[in-house]
């Protein structure tokens, strides 16, 4: 065999293949959204390996950070940010409409069971009377 095994199926890690729209390089969605999953701020260039406490207080001290010097650079990292947002919140919207369903369905199933038990037991006891005389 040449070349690299390929991964076992559900080998990918996340519970669903997220979108996260075009002009991301390869791999940049899923590692931003990990900090979205996280609670985290995601970092900028040339903070990565820093916390968001660690970048506030370089921040307060008068460094500037790399990246908030350039707007252009700025308004990339700013759409960039807000595909990936968006495609988090559409996967948590749908996770949310999927538990919403499933809950419904569970619901109505319950009604029809009870629906099923009072009809099939009502028909048990017209029918249950006297027991037939031995033979």
């Amino acid at each position: 065999m040449v070349g690299p095994t390929a991964p076992p199926p559900g080998a990918g890690g996340g519970q669903y293949e997220a979108d996260y729209g075009t002009h991301l390089r390869p791999g940049e969605g899923e590692a931003m959204a990990a900090y979205v999953q996280a609670g985290k701020r995601i970092p900028r260039r040339g903070e990565v390996g820093l916390d968001s406490n660690q970048i506030e207080k370089f921040e307060q001290i008068g460094y500037v950070m790399s990246g908030s010097r350039h707007s252009r650079m700025n308004a990339v990292r700013i759409r960039k940010e807000n595909q990936v947002y968006t495609a988090e919140e559409k996967a948590a919207l749908a996770m949310f409409n999927f538990e919403e369903n499933k809950r419904k369905e569970q619901k109505i199933l319950e009604e029809m069971r009870r629906l099923v038990d009072s009809t099939l037991g009502q028909g048990d006891e017209e029918e249950a009377g006297p027991p037939p005389p031995p033979a």
